[in-house]
């Protein structure tokens, strides 16, 4: 009631309301899975071979932000612009806070070590531009980014930070 009656009282005295629009910004999905981060461009020259590649060092870190729920990632999926596609077909739990990376190459899962492997050897984000899809179980979007190495990675490190 007092928004009302300081808007009735301010036109009255001749005074000019002028609302200001937000900025527009990238659509926030309801989900408490988020991308944090992506290391698009792994250090090094690119090298897809699975006995001595790089495909390790590119991964996408993914983080439970709620406070209070605990998230499990069966069923969640990750893909990029042209559809190359990551599916966690097992169990793993994000405790709130909690967050795991996803890297490329092959590996042993470890929820003590907060890693899942693609166990593919080939690269799955674009060095120059690309788009990060996380789907929930339901095919809902959780959560999606754009980058290009040039506008979106200022020091030119090969790895992005979302959500801080």
């Amino acid at each position: 009631m007092r928004i009302r009656t300081a808007v009735s009282t301010a036109v009255a005295a001749g005074a000019v309301v002028v609302l200001a629009t937000a900025p527009a910004q990238a659509t926030e999905y309801s989900s408490a899975l988020k991308v944090k981060g992506v290391q698009y461009d792994a250090p090094g020259s690119d090298s897809n071979k699975c006995s001595t590649g790089n495909t390790k060092n590119e991964y996408l870190t993914i983080k439970n932000y709620s406070s209070t729920a605990t998230v499990n990632l069966k069923g969640y999926v990750v893909k990029d612009a042209t559809g190359n596609r990551f599916a966690f077909t097992a169990g793993h739990y994000l405790q709130p806070g909690d967050y795991i990376k996803l890297r490329g190459g092959h590996g042993t899962d470890s929820d003590a070590k907060n890693v899942v492997y693609r166990q593919n050897c080939n690269f799955i984000w674009n060095n120059d531009k690309d788009t990060i899809y996380l789907y929930k179980p339901s095919g809902g979007r959780a959560d999606v980014h754009s980058y290009t190495r040039s506008g979106s990675d200022r020091d030119h490190n090969g790895y992005i930070t979302y959500h801080g």
